[in-house]
C-alpha cells in the first residue's frame, strides 16, 4: 500500500491516500526511502515527521507505510555501540557512506555478522512466559546480557541449544497455544510503549555519584528522577558526564540530544579511555551513546529521547541498575514545537505545544526501581538524570517548569557560582532532594548513624551564612559577634572545601561516601571546638588563621588508603592548635 506526498514543510511531510495506515507507522518517503513516522490522520491524509533531510523531496513522492511503529532492536551488540536518533549505528554508516551522512542508508541497528556464544540456562519441557531468562551471552567483560522471552510469548520450551549464534538465528523453541515460536538472540520494542513490569517499588536506597554536593546534599535514590538546569557555561554537560562516570549504575545510557557536536565528541574520545574504578575496564564496556547533535535532523530528536529510555528499559529488565543521562530535553522541546508549529496546532506558551508537559510526563514516569517480569522476580532500577538548557539560565520558562513539576530532584546550577570557577556550580540555596527523608534510614544505617545530622547541621551553617553576609554587606564584618564570625569561616570551608570539587583531579573526581562523612566531620568539628574556645577567652582573629585550615582544606586529596590516619591527624592537630589559641589569646 502506498501513497503519494502532497505537500513537504522542512521535516514534515503531508501525504495522501494512506487511510489503512496506522498513527505511529514508520513509512518510507521518495526515491530515496527516507524514514518517517506518521504523528497526525486526518481521513486518508497523514502527517508524517521525517527524520532525515527533506531536500530535493516534492509533490507526487511515494510513501511506502511498514505497517509497523517504531521499534528499535535491543539483544548482544548493544554495549559500546554509537546510534543515532533512531538506532542507526553510526559507525556501519560511516563505513557505508563516509564521514559525511548519506541519505536513505539502511544499516542494522545489531550486527548481523557478530556471533555470540550462548548459554542455555533453561531447559527442554520448562514453562517459560514473558521476561524469563532462558539463557546468557558475556557481552563484555562486565556485562552479562540475559537474553528474556520476549512479551506476549508462554508455553513450555521444544528445543534450546548452546553455543555460537548471530542475533537473528534461532537459539530455542517454544510451543505455545498459537503453535511454534523461534527465539533468536534479540528482540524488537515499540520505542513509545513503556516496557511492562510486575510493579514499582519504593526508592529507598541513594544512587552513589561521587560527586559530594550530589550525595550529601541533595541525592537522587536508585530509580529516581533528577533534573539539572543550568543557563550556557555553567557547567551541565560536566555533570552529566561525571555522573556517567562515576553513578553506581551497572549500564549507562547517554543520549546527547540537539547538544553541540563538540560536546559529543568529548564524551565518544573520553569513555573508551576511562577506567572504570569497580571493573577495572573500559567505561565504553557498559556504555551506550546515543547521539544526535544539533546538526542532525530536528525530528530525530524527539524519537532519540524514546530510543535511550527503551534500551535502558531493556537492560533494567535484566535486573540491572540502570543510569540515563538526557542532555539536553530542552532541545528535544524544541524538536517538539517546531513539528507543533509546522502542524499549525494552536501554540502554547512561549509556541511550545500544549502537551508538552504530559509529554515530559511520560518520559519521566519510564523510571523507577520494579520488580521485573519473569519466575525469578528480579530487582531492576532505572534512574533519569535530564539537563535542561532554559534560555538565558531563565527556570521560569515552560521546559524548566514543567520538568520540576515532574522530577523529584533539582540541581540548580547558578551561572554566578561557574563565574566565581565554583563547580559543580549548584546553588545549595534553591536546589532540593524530596528523596532525602525517604532515604535517610539507609544513610545512617549503611554510612553512619550521625549522617542524616552531620548533613543537617551543615546546610543550617550555610543558610545562616547567607543570612550573615546580607548584614556584612551593609556594616561590615566587625559589627558580627565572634561566634557568627565562626559561623562564617565554617561556611566558606563547607563550600570551598567540600561542597567544591575538581571533576579532573584524579583523586578529588570521585568521593566515596565514607570520606565524604570523614570530610563533614572535620569541618563540624573545627567548628564545634572553635565555638567553645570562644567561650575559654580564644580571640576569634587567631582562630580563624589557624594553620590547619589549610589541611582540613587538603584533605579532599587524601586517597582512600590514608583517609583513616590521615583524619586522626588532622583531628589531634585540631585541638593541639585550638588550646595553643586560647593560650596565645590570653596572652
Amino acid at each position: 500500500m502506498s501513497g503519494i506526498v502532497k505537500k513537504v514543510a522542512g521535516p514534515l511531510v503531508v501525504a495522501e491516500n494512506m487511510r489503512d495506515a496506522n498513527m505511529f507507522d514508520v513509512v518510507r518517503v521518495g526515491e530515496e526511502h527516507l524514514i518517517g513516522e506518521i504523528i497526525e490522520m486526518h481521513g486518508d491524509k497523514a502527517s508524517i515527521q521525517v527524520y532525515e533531510e527533506t531536500s530535493g523531496l516534492g509533490p507526487g513522492s511515494e510513501v511506502i507505510s511498514t505497517n509497523a511503529p517504531l521499534s528499535v532492536e535491543l539483544g548482544p551488540g548493544l554495549i559500546g555501540s554509537i546510534y543515532d536518533g533512531i538506532e542507526r549505528p553510526l559507525d556501519d554508516i560511516m563505513k557505508l557512506s563516509g564521514n559525511n551522512l548519506q541519505r536513505g542508508v539502511e544499516v542494522p541497528s545489531l550486527k548481523r555478522d557478530l556471533k555470540w556464544k550462548f548459554n542455555a540456562v533453561a531447559n527442554v519441557g520448562e514453562y517459560v512466559s514473558a521476561g524469563d531468562i532462558i539463557g546468557t551471552v558475556q557481552e563484555t567483560p562486565i556485562v552479562n546480557h540475559k537474553i528474556m522471552i520476549p512479551n506476549g510469548i508462554k508455553g513450555k520450551i521444544k528445543s534450546i541449544t548452546s553455543g555460537e549464534y548471530n542475533v537473528t538465528d534461532t537459539v530455542a523453541t517454544v510451543e505455545t497455544e498459537k503453535g511454534l515460536e523461534n527465539i533468536t538472540l534479540m528482540q524488537k520494542w515499540p520505542v513509545r510503549v513503556g516496557r511492562p513490569y510486575v510493579k514499582k517499588l519504593s526508592p529507598d536506597m541513594p544512587l552513589v555519584t561521587g560527586q559530594r554536593v550530589i550525595d550529601t546534599m541533595f541525592p537522587i535514590a536508585k530509580g529516581g528522577v533528577a533534573a539539572v538546569p543550568g543557563p550556557f557555561g555553567s557547567g551541565k554537560t560536566v555533570v552529566q558526564h561525571q555522573l556517567a562516570k562515576w553513578a553506581a549504575a551497572d549500564i549507562v545510557v547517554y543520549i546527547g540530544c540537539g547538544e553541540r557536536g563538540n560536546e559529543m565528541t568529548d564524551v565518544l574520545n573520553e569513555f573508551p579511555e576511562l577506567i572504570d574504578p569497580k571493573t577495572g575496564h573500559s567505561l565504553m564496556e557498559r556504555t551506550v551513546l546515543i547521539a544526535n547533535t544539533s546538526d542532525m535532523p530536528v525530528a530525530a530528536r524527539e524519537s532519540s529521547i524514546y530510543t535511550g529510555i527503551t534500551i535502558a528499559e531493556y537492560f533494567r529488565d535484566m535486573g540491572y541498575s540502570v543510569a540515563l543521562m538526557g542532555d539536553s530535553t530542552s532541545r528535544w522541546a524544541e524538536a517538539l514545537r517546531e513539528m507543533s508549529g509546522r502542524l499549525e496546532e494552536m501554540p502554547g506558551e512561549e509556541g511550545y505545544p500544549a502537551y508538552l508537559g504530559s509529554r515530559l510526563a511520560q518520559f519521566y514516569e519510564r523510571a523507577g526501581k520494579v520488580i521485573t517480569n519473569g519466575k525469578d522476580e528480579r530487582e531492576g532500577a532505572l534512574s533519569v538524570i535530564g539537563a535542561v538548557s532554559p534560555p538565558g539560565g531563565d527556570i521560569s520558562e515552560p521546559v524548566s517548569q514543567a520538568t520540576l513539576r515532574i522530577v523529584k530532584v533539582f540541581w540548580g546550577l547558578d551561572s554566578s557560582l561557574a563565574y566565581k570557577r565554583h563547580f559543580p556550580a549548584v546553588n545549595w540555596l534553591n536546589s532540593y532532594s524530596l528523596y532525602v527523608d525517604t532515604m535517610a534510614d539507609w544513610y545512617n544505617t549503611t554510612v553512619s548513624s550521625d549522617w542524616m545530622n552531620c548533613r543537617g547541621r551543615l546546610m543550617t551553617l550555610l543558610q545562616e551564612e547567607a543570612e550573615l553576609e546580607e548584614i556584612v554587606k551593609l556594616v561590615g564584618i566587625d559589627a558580627l559577634s565572634a561566634p557568627d564570625r565562626i559561623k562564617l569561616e565554617a561556611a566558606r570551608s563547607i563550600r570551598e572545601d567540600f561542597l567544591h570539587q575538581d571533576a579532573f583531579h584524579e583523586i578529588d573526581t570521585y568521593t566515596p561516601l565514607e570520606k565524604q562523612h570523614k570530610m563533614m566531620l572535620l569541618i563540624l568539628a573545627y567548628f564545634d571546638l572553635c565555638i567553645s574556645a570562644l567561650e575559654k577567652g580564644a580571640d576569634v582573629n587567631v582562630l580563624s588563621t589557624m594553620p590547619i585550615r589549610e589541611r582540613i582544606g587538603r584533605f579532599k586529596y587524601t586517597t582512600m588508603d590514608k583517609v583513616q590516619s590521615e583524619y586522626d591527624n588532622i583531628m589531634m592537630e585540631l585541638e593541639k592548635s585550638i588550646d595553643n589559641a586560647i593560650k596565645l589569646s590570653k596572652e
